[in-house]
């Protein structure tokens, strides 16, 4: 089988790709899921750099894609890039801020000219600050707004052209489960993921009549960069994992063009809701 030579060829090369996606390859493909639908597919992914949305590179470059990755450390992208080159997968790099309307213009220009369509928008990006509401500056606010809700605006207005001029596109935004409910010292960031979750919304009913999907994915503990403690830290031995958030994404994409799934709520098990 094609899917299995390119996985076996990836660990040749000697880089690490995660057990638990190339699983979700075979289990998907022996059952008859069409993988192949996001072969030649236009993927750009904010965040890209680590965490989710590494893993979700990682992933997506075993499936034959083309790949645009949106980050703000040079030299992180470009690991990333390395490997998904080596995996078969056409991938570019953009490095930058997403707060920055005229880098996302630029680099949604660009990723349309170099591979001629874009068909995943990824709202990967965004970081918390959590503390007593009255402890929270201006500056901190503007901060996580800005990328959380400000990021996921000026990248969907971006590509909102191109999707409706091709009839077709995906716009996933990565929320969190806080954009459901709310907790003590954390004003800030429910807020911003609040306000992704009512403009994802918003922009599900502008975009549909254009054969634009939107859908939102609402993640409990998950064992990233994120958090204050490092990415595999013993308390986070329980937590969702980087490749379990690739996998549901991927699951998202895959569906075929009259399939959309609007909202994925995720948790690790022992995570009360």
């Amino acid at each position: 089988m094609q899917l299995t030579r390119l996985i076996s060829k990836s660990f040749k090369i000697g880089f690490p790709v995660q057990d638990s996606f190339c699983i979700f390859l075979l289990l998907f493909t022996d059952n008859n899921f069409d993988m192949k639908i996001l072969k030649g597919k236009t993927f750009v992914i904010t965040g890209a750099s680590k965490g989710i949305g590494r893993a979700l590179a990682e992933a997506l470059s075993l499936l034959n894609t083309h790949l645009a990755l949106i980050a703000r450390s040079k030299t992180e992208l470009e690991q990333v890039q390395q490997l998904a080159v080596a995996n078969g997968s056409n991938c570019i790099i953009f490095c930058g801020d997403i707060t920055d309307e005229q880098f996302v213009n630029e680099s949604i220009k660009e990723v349309q000219r170099q591979f001629g369509r874009i068909n995943v928008l990824i709202n990967n990006a965004g970081f918390g600050i959590f503390k007593p509401t009255e402890d929270i500056s201006v500056a901190e606010w503007d901060d996580v707004f800005a990328t959380n809700t400000k990021g996921t605006f000026l990248m969907t207005k971006a590509v909102i052209p191109f999707m409706k001029a091709q009839q077709a596109g995906h716009i996933i935004n990565i929320a969190s489960d806080v954009a459901k409910r709310v907790f003590s010292g954390g004003s800030l960031y429910c807020a911003s993921k609040y306000a992704q979750d009512a403009f994802s919304m918003a922009i599900r009913k502008e975009l549909r009549p254009f054969k634009v999907k939107v859908s939102v994915v609402y993640s409990g503990l998950v064992d990233s960069s994120f958090h204050a403690e490092p990415q595999g830290d013993n308390s986070h031995e329980q937590w969702l994992k980087n490749e379990d958030m690739a996998n549901a994404i991927i699951y998202i994409a895959a569906q075929p063009a009259h399939v959309v799934i609007d909202e994925l709520m995720i948790h690790p098990v022992f995570q009360d809701y």
